[in-house]
């Protein structure tokens, strides 16, 4: 355009402007920027502002309940205050005139669910504990709907019931309450009734021959015992990323959740497995019962309410596999997640009217057991550091205190982070890590406190055993072999593009640096939102 025709055309353009701004459109535009700018000052900041305070207080409260679980863990190690000190546990030895008849009866359950991969390796060790022949039964529970997978557990049922072990197999025609029904099925049967003891293992665990000698003695010598809980190995701990930062979550939750609670108050959650109970403990709880998720927590509840005492012993550590895939992962932490929160709804009033225990012991299960660690870490893990701070930077007016920003989620790692000391240097990726599985276990405690339609769903864990080294990498894709679209997450991309949004905006306009958190976090959703995360099955090309 030639220089004296672009004055007419630059005015040209301003007169087209003033001719929008001045129109009904522009108009418009003016009501809703006026309207906005009234909601966000009237609505929008302080329900941002009170969201900040409330986060702050679940924080605080989060935070509390860590460092006294770790004071107590801390305690119990200084000053030896650990169950084999405490509560008498000699060894249980053969009479000269009873002979084996001085050993209790032990019953070993094992429920099962189409476990082809690790079948073998739980009933092997089962029938390898060290405990007179005639003073045991190995009862394996199975539920198993693949026919072929059936035909092999009985087969190797067989097979150790030959070499004259007392072994059991039982089935049932339907899977009503899932695991929780096939352990109430197996206390019917005759034979259970000469037993005193009940030790249970999940199909992927693997006990050393002397558990029984080490456990079932606390419960001989200690009437008041209803339940003695040995640790979790985890024998594919190395095997990806994402099993080393599940291995730094759980070795926390045994050497600090579980061994605070055994110590202040003989009180914890049954883990499901490789635990030993006394009968006429669960007797008296009522039995197994169905109704959540977490039938081994609702029993323990249960049984802690009617004043019996639960220990954990952390020397005694039982093999067992990790889920290595992130499907696996995702199905069990809902459960893990939704099953607690709709027990608490459900054994509220139940606890509250408790006569056998004390009012303390009544605080500690309704405000550390459940509501402390698992609804409001859950909530605040999510709703602070995936949604409350990333909004915050698009109003300045909202100032969150470097306490809570810094501090207190700082100590809460470094607390989390002791029980694994070999893996610290991984603590960055975990924090990434359990921040995006925030997600899931947020809306899995939702749904356990509405009781909403997923409430009880079960998924079995999948486990994957020595698969991948026993099989060709060519059987192991056809059997887990999935389409790309078939791996992606549609919320985590969705949070990892509003954390993106987040960060840019940040970097650009506010200058306080949130995005050096905000963007790693947006890719952590985004890889883990397309499934390449865990185990990830090779290809059969």
């Amino acid at each position: 355009m030639e220089a004296n025709n672009f004055h007419p055309f630059m005015l040209s353009i301003a007169r087209a402007c003033e001719i929008i701004l001045s129109s009904p459109v522009a108009d418009l535009l003016n009501k809703i920027g006026l309207i906005w700018r009234q909601v966000r000052a009237m609505v929008v900041i302080p329900v941002m502002k009170a969201a900040v305070v409330a986060c702050l207080i679940m924080s605080v409260m989060v935070l509390v309940e860590k460092v006294s679980m770790g004071l107590i863990s801390l305690y119990a190690k200084l000053f030896h205050r650990r169950p084999e000190r405490i509560y008498k546990c000699d060894p249980i030895a053969e009479d000269e005139e009873l002979g084996t008849l001085a050993y209790p009866m032990v019953l070993v359950q094992i429920p099962m669910y189409n476990e082809k991969e690790v079948y073998q390796l739980s009933i092997g060790a089962a029938c390898n504990l060290s405990w007179p022949k005639d003073r045991i039964i190995i009862q394996i529970l199975d539920d198993s709907t693949d026919l072929i997978i059936k035909d092999l557990v009985k087969k190797e049922c067989e097979k150790w019931f030959g070499m004259g072990n007392n072994i059991k197999y039982e089935t049932r025609d339907n899977r009503k309450g899932y695991k929780a029904g096939a352990l109430k099925e197996g206390m019917k049967h005759s034979y259970v009734e000469t037993c005193e003891y009940i030790a249970m293992f999940d199909a992927d665990f693997q006990p050393a021959p002397d558990f029984l000698t080490r456990t079932v003695p606390f419960l001989v010598h200690n009437p008041s015992i209803a339940l003695v809980q040995a640790r979790w190995k985890f024998v594919n701990a190395n095997e990806c990323l994402m099993t080393r930062m599940q291995e730094m979550s759980m070795d926390y939750h045994f050497k600090v959740e579980q061994e605070s609670g055994s110590t202040s108050c003989a009180f914890f959650g049954y883990n499901g497995t490789a635990g030993v109970w006394r009968i006429q403990a669960i007797n008296e709880a009522g039995g197994w019962k169905d109704r959540t998720t977490v039938e081994d927590m609702d029993l323990a509840v249960r049984a802690g309410l009617g004043g019996w005492k639960m220990i954990y012993v952390g020397s005694i550590k039982v093999k067992s596999e990790l889920p290595s895939t992130f499907k696996a992962y995702r199905f069990q932490q809902h459960r893990w997640s939704c099953g607690p929160a709709n027990l608490f709804r459900k054994m509220l009033c139940d606890i509250v009217k408790a006569k056998k225990v004390s009012i303390w012991k009544k605080f500690y299960v309704i405000y550390s057991f459940f509501l402390a660690r698992r609804v409001l870490s859950n909530f605040v893990t999510f709703f602070f550091y995936c949604v409350v701070i990333p909004l915050s930077v698009f109003f300045p007016e909202v100032k969150i205190p470097r306490w809570g920003m810094v501090y207190i989620p700082s100590t809460i790692t470094i607390l989390n982070a002791v029980g694994t000391p070999s893996s610290f240097h991984l603590i960055i990726f975990w924090i990434l890590f359990e921040n995006v599985m925030s997600l899931h276990r947020c809306k899995a405690v939702i749904i356990g406190l509405l009781e909403a339609g997923r409430a009880n769903e079960w998924v079995v864990t999948e486990k994957l055993g020595d698969l991948l080294k026993t099989k060709s990498n060519i059987k192991v894709a056809k059997k887990y072999r999935s389409k790309f679209w078939e791996r992606l997450h549609f919320l985590e991309l969705g949070l990892a593009v509003y954390l993106m949004i987040c960060a840019c905006y940040d970097y650009y306009f506010r200058k306080d640096y949130y995005f050096v958190i905000l963007f790693p976090q947006a890719m952590a959703f985004v890889i883990m939102g397309v499934g390449y995360i865990g185990t990830i099955i090779p290809s059969d090309n």
